[in-house]
């Protein structure tokens, strides 16, 4: 008995030494297979690293100075102010593409590093992120902007997730410590990441979890004992660009950030890019190609694509010299459309006028407005308006509710003015406002035209062709104020125009140097006086004040 079982022992030795013998040379077969494909990979990568490209000509004109940027100086004025001083605010700049908003913050962030007044140190980081590529996991398993938790049971957790430790994985906000964070297009961003971010905002740490964590575990290493404890660090300043409106973005995050607007850029800015951006590959230009590609350009992407184009039509030449020939020939390949651009009337019309709008981005805009008022039979007639906005259905998630034009509001309104200026019915009128140009309008600023149209159309006399209109018309005649005067006074002159009617309560000394003629009035009767050089009585007659829409 003692024989047989020595020999099973033996014999179960034996298999032993052989399965550990087989199982080790495969194991460093194994090991060999991986060294030979990591160098191989290796190999690989090392000569894709080789092969490089020449730098995009929008590479090469990016800016690296704040002279760089051109058309935003009042922009890069309220981001110093913003950003330099020794208490940084978080901010939200507001504008559309291609005008400098990136590039903008991140040289402002290099000149608030070298004010001894700066809480920024010169590690201070710049962390950029687009919020439209910006993904999470519902399950927290990975967020790139908060940071999460890699727990013992996902693949990849390693030696810590052998032993049931979690890892914390810090995201771009921790990362931002101490610096800048850079959000573009911060009105993209998922509710869910916006209601974190605000959160982190205030307390300037992010909190994390795991079911996998327990303070007691000793074999959890101290430092991820420290960061479940007190989270981590995410003390930076948040800087959000967006092409959207104001009205756009959350209220929450508004009310925490300091709101810059960078302006559209306007012809001569765009010129000064042409020319930068020709300049740095030192080519030539013909006269003329400037002017051009400032005509069809709206920002400074557009910019310089179309130059990148033209110059290498020009190299393709043998040429050393951006000429017409090869603008105009990428303008048609590619389609370009030339900018719109209203000019301001020669003549004055009866029942015309030039009121004034802001649309996105915030570009003034000049617009006609036509009116047309005819004597009908007693009580006969009819009033309409075309060319706004008649109507706007807002959705939420308990339902949707229609808003009246504030355009049609304000037509109303000035329907019950002429009437106690004139002292008439204006039911015993056929009345047709327009808005022609196919651009759809709202807004109550649109009054102050509407009015001088509908007078000019009852009266028989032409309103100076040279003269622009804003402001609203109360129903006691009276002009309130409205927004984006500055623009639209901008827009006036760019269009032609020699003067401009704004409300008083608008003015500030900043409009003066806009280089136009600013007249203020606080009444109509106060803007018919001005505008015809006679005087207006404006008595209220007793009476039911009628409205376009009783008409």
């Amino acid at each position: 008995m003692d024989t047989l079982s020595t020999l099973l022992r033996f014999v179960f030795y034996i298999f032993a030494i052989v399965f550990f013998y087989t199982n080790s040379k495969g194991s460093g077969r194994s090991i060999d297979a991986i060294k030979t494909e990591s160098a191989k990979e290796a190999l690989k990568y090392r000569n894709l690293r080789k092969i490089s490209l020449t730098k995009p000509l929008s590479e090469e004109t990016r800016p690296t100075d704040i002279e760089d940027i051109v058309g935003q100086e009042q922009g890069i004025k309220a981001l110093r102010a913003a950003l330099c001083g020794p208490n940084p605010q978080h901010i939200i700049i507001y504008g559309p593409p291609g005008v400098g908003k990136t590039a903008a913050a991140r040289i402002i962030l290099e000149e608030a590093k070298k004010s001894v007044n700066s809480p920024f140190k010169q590690e201070a980081k710049f962390v950029e992120i687009d919020a439209t590529t910006l993904r999470f996991d519902d399950r927290s398993i990975a967020d790139p902007l908060m940071g999460s938790v890699h727990d013992p049971i996902y693949q990849g957790a390693g030696e810590l997730g052998m032993a049931g430790i979690p890892q914390p994985k810090p995201g771009a906000v921790t990362e931002a410590h101490g610096g800048v964070l850079f959000i573009d297009e911060i009105g993209e961003l998922h509710p869910i990441q916006m209601n974190k971010l605000l959160k982190v905002l205030e307390d300037r740490v992010v909190h994390i979890s795991s079911s996998y964590y327990s303070p007691e575990k000793d074999s959890i290493p101290r430092y991820i004992h420290e960061i479940f404890k007190n989270g981590f660090p995410a003390d930076f300043r948040l800087i959000g660009a967006t092409t959207r409106n104001p009205g756009e973005i959350p209220s929450a995050l508004r009310s925490r950030c300091t709101e810059i607007f960078f302006d559209p850029l306007k012809d001569p800015s765009i010129m000064k890019i042409c020319e930068n951006a020709v300049d740095k590959i030192g080519f030539g230009c013909e006269k003329g190609v400037v002017e051009k590609i400032a005509e069809y350009a709206s920002n400074g992407r557009d910019c310089v694509n179309i130059v990148e184009m033209a110059v290498s039509a020009a190299r393709m030449e043998g040429k050393e010299t951006l000429t017409m020939k090869n603008l105009l020939w990428v303008l048609e390949s590619g389609r370009h459309q030339p900018k719109y651009v209203k000019k301001i009337r020669t003549e004055a019309e009866i029942g015309v006028v030039s009121g004034l709008a802001v649309y996105s981005g915030g570009m003034g805009i000049l617009i006609d407005i036509e009116a047309a008022v005819t004597k009908t039979s007693k009580g006969q007639g009819s009033f309409k308006i075309t060319g706004i906005i008649d109507e706007e259905e807002i959705k939420k998630n308990t339902g949707s509710s229609k808003m009246r034009s504030t355009a049609k509001a304000s037509a109303d309104n000035v329907v019950s003015v002429l009437e106690r200026i004139e002292n008439i019915d204006m039911r015993d009128y056929n009345v047709h406002i327009n808005f022609p140009g196919g651009i759809p309008t709202d807004g109550p600023s649109a009054g102050t035209a509407m009015f001088m149209a509908m007078y000019s159309a009852l009266k028989g006399i032409p309103v100076p062709a040279d003269t622009a209109f804003t402001g609203e018309v109360s129903i006691k005649g009276k002009v309130l104020p409205v927004g984006g005067v500055r623009a639209k006074a901008e827009a006036a002159k760019d269009a032609g125009a020699k003067k401009v009617f704004i409300p008083k309560d608008n003015y500030n000394s900043m409009l003066d140097d806009i280089g136009i003629e600013i007249k203020c009035v606080s009444t109509v009767t106060e803007l018919l006086n001005m505008v015809f050089e006679k005087k207006y009585p404006m008595e209220p007659i007793e009476g039911v004040i009628l409205t376009a829409e009783s008409i």
